[in-house]
């Protein structure tokens, strides 16, 4: 039974959320001490949360970049505030969907399914733990790794997949439209900033590895990866 946080200061919403997961069969949490989120992150352990924006003393934005120090669970924010910088912002700060009040529960239920089955999915467990090799830029894929040479760091689901669909093919140009389809269920509604955001943090993590800006933008095409192709398995 996959377990959910909720972050969420208005209780109507945070109870209507939590009984229509938990009638799917998801364990669901409901955080009450809005001093202590971290503390109650830790304490669940979720396999996703959700998260608002407007929240008592910090916002969702602070709580969301504390969650990623120690965890890179899915999560997903719930918020009133429409705007696309919003949006911007949260995915910078490290969350993985954007949904925005008023909502339908039921497209609620369908983005937690599919980010619980892109991190946990049972299609993952029958696999070897794979991994991609391109000019000594190593990525598992299952265990959200990056490596090169020495140097190791965690990533994100969604810059995984990023770095995935590149790493498949070295020295060719991957289409910004193709991009949005394999990181995204519905794109139609996720602005040209989002997938900008992720290319900025996937430069970000190469560049802690110790590696300059391998990936270029190729102007009204798409994106590609400027390391030799090697040997991958």
């Amino acid at each position: 039974m996959n377990k959910v946080l909720i972050i969420e200061d208005d209780e109507q919403i945070s109870t209507l959320l939590q009984e229509y997961l938990q009638k799917y069969g998801y364990s669901v949490e409901i955080v009450n001490d809005f001093e202590n989120i971290l503390q109650a992150f830790l304490q669940v352990q979720p396999d996703l949360v959700l998260l608002d924006v407007n929240l008592p003393r910090y916002d969702g934005f602070y709580w969301c970049r504390q969650i990623r120090t120690k965890s890179t669970c899915p999560i997903l924010f719930i918020s009133a505030r429409a705007d696309k910088m919003d949006q911007v912002l949260a995915l910078q700060n490290g969350a993985d969907d954007y949904i925005t009040k008023p909502f339908y529960p039921e497209v609620v239920l369908a983005k937690v399914e599919s980010n619980i089955r892109r991190a946990y999915g049972s299609y993952a467990l029958d696999k070897k733990i794979r991994k991609l090799h391109v000019s000594g830029l190593t990525l598992f894929p299952e265990t959200l790794e990056l490596q090169y040479g020495k140097s190791k760091t965690e990533i994100s689901l969604k810059e995984a997949n990023l770095l995935e669909l590149l790493m498949e093919h070295p020295k060719q140009v991957v289409g910004r439209v193709h991009m949005l389809d394999v990181l995204w269920d519905d794109h139609q509604f996720v602005g040209e900033n989002t997938l900008n955001v992720y290319i900025t943090r996937v430069r970000k993590r190469l560049k802690d590895l110790g590696l300059g800006d391998v990936i270029e933008t190729v102007r009204g095409a798409g994106y590609r990866l400027n390391l030799s192709e090697e040997d991958q398995s």
